[in-house]
């Protein structure tokens, strides 16, 4: 009777592994990060069909797209190899924050009052020495930009899809317009229409948001992308709880005023005052 291999490489000595070894990557790639950190560092669900989730996908450092004094920002390329004509191709933002020490937010406490830190689940992630334990302790603001994406992105706001976060570093859509990244909407130059409708946007959002008792803290053109006919909010780590935070009314406030002061300066009458008492009617 002829012998039928066991599958078992311990139980059975004939057994002969048929598989073909993968090359180390090369340098600036890595293998994919996806399955190595813990669902809840993956994107929330239903995730769009461009997220690579292969177990075999690489990841290609294409360069620096911006730097800043918390973090710096590459393009990242996650790919099948040879499987361009199957769509397991995509390049993200790959945000990564330099350490534990954020200088230009590092001191400012007006952020994080009213911000619930020592989360019961961040506690039990640090001792376990999980990755999402390692990214609390590697940097409150990776992931409070984490938090505050999925967060937004699950209301419907117009933000990077996050794909994921390991560490300080956050891999989130990249926004693009005819192929190239959107340019920031500080260097645009709209049509009155588009102007008008940026504005209607931007009001829409920032109703959204302190409906649910959050405010960007931040906000200006400078932190907006233009992808075309539609904006798309950037930069939320210093994300404020309009109650919670004793300054929430005035980040509020400040929002209001460096929006409208950039509306203004390219000829759409709009008030401060009027959009914040606007926004307030929508919060409460």
């Amino acid at each position: 009777m002829q012998h039928e291999p066991s599958l078992d490489p311990d139980l059975d000595p004939t057994f002969v592994f048929d598989f073909e070894a993968y090359d180390d990557v090369a340098d600036g790639q890595r293998w994919s990060t996806w399955l190595s950190v813990e669902p809840l560092c993956r994107g929330p669900e239903p995730r769009p069909d461009w997220v690579v989730t292969s177990q075999a996908a690489v990841d290609t450092d294409l360069g620096v797209l911006k730097t800043g004094k918390e973090a710096d920002a590459h393009l990242l390329e996650r790919a099948v190899p040879g499987s361009d004509a199957l769509g397991e191709s995509v390049v993200m933002v790959a945000k990564r924050y330099r350490g534990t020490d954020h200088r230009t937010f590092h001191r400012a406490a007006t952020y994080t009052e009213g911000r619930s830190v020592k989360r019961s689940r961040d506690e039990r992630a640090l001792k376990r020495k999980s990755t999402w334990g390692k990214a609390v302790a590697a940097g409150e603001w990776a992931t409070s930009e984490w938090d505050a994406l999925k967060r937004c992105w699950q209301l419907g706001l117009p933000v990077p899809y996050p794909v994921q976060i390991d560490g300080t570093e956050l891999l989130m859509e990249w926004i693009t317009h005819e192929g190239e990244t959107a340019p920031r909407l500080a260097q645009t130059r709209p049509e009155p229409a588009l102007l008008a409708s940026y504005l209607d946007q931007l009001r829409d959002a920032m109703a959204v948001m302190v409906q649910h008792g959050i405010v960007h803290g931040d906000l200006s053109a400078y932190n907006i992308l233009a992808a075309g006919d539609r904006l798309v909010i950037i930069d939320l780590p210093q994300i404020v709880d309009l109650v919670g935070n004793p300054a929430g009314m005035d980040f509020l406030m400040r929002d209001c005023a460096n929006v409208c002061g950039w509306f203004r300066a390219r000829g759409l009458e709009v008030d401060e005052q009027d959009l914040f008492g606007e926004l307030i009617a929508h919060a409460f």
